[in-house]
């Protein structure tokens, strides 16, 4: 199939069609994946991206053809395993997705394939304990287990123990357990109405997430001390579950059904009050704006959540917009040096942790747009960290060139991938998420 010029529209996204028996027919997977991988062969724009595309090209290149036709189909499953779902082919560089006629969905396309895999049994016990955070969280947060957990996680002995029968890469960053989980510790609201704004509802309800609940709960405390300087209340959501992102990326879309159906009732319920729905983890927040509606198109719970949805600085940059967001910024933060992960870039949100950065008087922004190679669980497993790290040394060399005070991303997994590779090239930086860079510019205490 020869290349030809691509859509110019904007990109538009077809439901998944997960409930439909030819889904995970394993024949029929294997021709789609023949049809877009000669596709994407002729095309190779995508090659800079992640693994999946030099992993594409090099079969076909090293094959007996030099063609797709000499790659055998049970191989095609490796291109899948070297997806982690971030959309950023399709919304960044792909010239074929729909309305284009040839209906070129890449990610969706490996996220079957991961879902044939699953179905099939070939997915590892250490891939579905590293997807369980919720159960994981709800262990390791145990008063006492914390302790031990976070102790072997940080020896070598045991670091080397993990890789040897879980298959977790030794060197890669992993995260330590608070002792204090996020939910049952954080401050109450103040009671007191707000003025709604034409692009904002004048209330919030945090939907924490699992690494905030669990992990580094003190971001979602600094999103709530943002929320009360500007007078802002808000609800904590009780009794969420996981989003749903780390089963989706295993394929595993029962699960991810099943966490919809604990999440989506609550927040539903919540949207319909007004509130506007923050979560700090941008992986979440996309969760809720485009997979679970791309699964669950006809929900109307689901749609409603959507519309609520709001990444925390799309939040208050649109609060800003409306000159309803306090801009006293007694404290300059300097030079940052800011990721933007690629769940925060296919939101079609624009910039908006750099805006908020930028609004703070002292203070120079360098931007970084390109994927850091962390994504969630992707890039501890020992068969994928060097290739993550490699995906992330352009961003880590992009993060140092200006000797930052302080290192920053959304994406607070990203970020500790993005500290690890940058090494000694970070000097003098810290790693800060950008809400608690807005509360130490806010002056406010930690």
């Amino acid at each position: 199939m020869s290349v030809r010029e691509g859509s110019l529209e904007a990109p538009t996204r077809h439901p998944l069609d997960w409930k439909n028996p030819e889904f995970h027919d394993e024949a029929k997977l294997h021709a789609e994946m023949e049809r877009i991988f000669d596709i994407c062969h002729g095309c190779r724009r995508c090659v800079s991206l992640c693994g999946s595309f030099p992993t594409l090209f090099d079969m076909i290149d090293e094959g007996p053809t030099g063609e797709l036709d000499g790659v055998p189909k049970e191989k095609y499953v490796d291109v899948a395993d070297q997806c982690y779902l971030c959309d950023v082919c399709y919304m960044t560089k792909c010239p074929y997705v729909p309305p284009h006629p040839w209906n070129l969905d890449f990610p969706h396309l490996m996220l079957r394939a991961k879902a044939v895999k699953f179905a099939s049994g070939k997915v590892a016990l250490r891939d579905k304990l590293l997807a369980s955070t919720d159960a994981l969280g709800r262990l390791a947060t145990i008063p006492v287990v914390v302790q031990v957990a976070n102790a072997v996680n940080a020896t070598s002995i045991a670091r080397a123990a993990m890789e040897s029968t879980l298959g977790v890469d030794r060197k890669a960053w992993i995260p330590s357990y608070a002792p204090r989980k996020f939910r049952s510790n954080a401050a109450p609201s103040a009671a007191h109405p707000v003025k709604d704004g034409s692009r904002t509802p004048g209330k919030v309800a945090i939907y924490s997430t699992c690494y905030i609940q669990y992990n580094e709960p003190g971001i979602g405390h600094d999103l709530v001390k943002i929320l009360a300087h500007n007078a802002i209340p808000y609800v904590i959501v009780e009794k969420e579950a996981c989003c749903g992102m780390p089963r989706l990326e295993l394929g595993d879309l029962e699960s991810v059904a099943a966490s919809k159906e604990r999440n989506i009732p609550l927040l539903a319920k919540l949207a319909r009050e007004g509130y506007a729905i923050v979560t700090p983890i941008p992986s979440c927040t996309l969760m809720f704006k485009q997979e679970l509606p791309l699964m669950f198109p006809g929900d109307a719970d689901v749609l409603a959540v959507q519309e609520a949805m709001f990444d925390p600085f799309e939040y208050l940059v649109a609060r800003r917009k409306d000159e309803l967001l306090k801009t006293d910024f007694p404290v300059p933060l300097g030079k940052v040096s800011y990721h933007i992960p690629c769940h925060s870039r296919v939101q079609n949100v624009g910039q908006k942790t750099r805006e908020a950065l930028e609004m703070v008087p002292g203070t120079t922004v360098n931007t970084v747009e390109r994927c850091s190679g962390h994504s969630g669980t992707w890039g501890c497993k020992k068969e994928f960290h060097a290739m993550a790290m490699k995906i992330g040394r352009p961003v880590f060399r992009a993060m140092a060139q200006t000797q930052p005070d302080w290192i920053s991303s959304d994406c607070q997994l990203g970020g500790r991938h993005i500290e690890q590779g940058m090494g000694e090239t970070k000097g003098k930086a810290e790693l800060k998420h950008p809400l608690t860079l807005l509360r130490m510019a806010y002056g406010l205490p930690d």
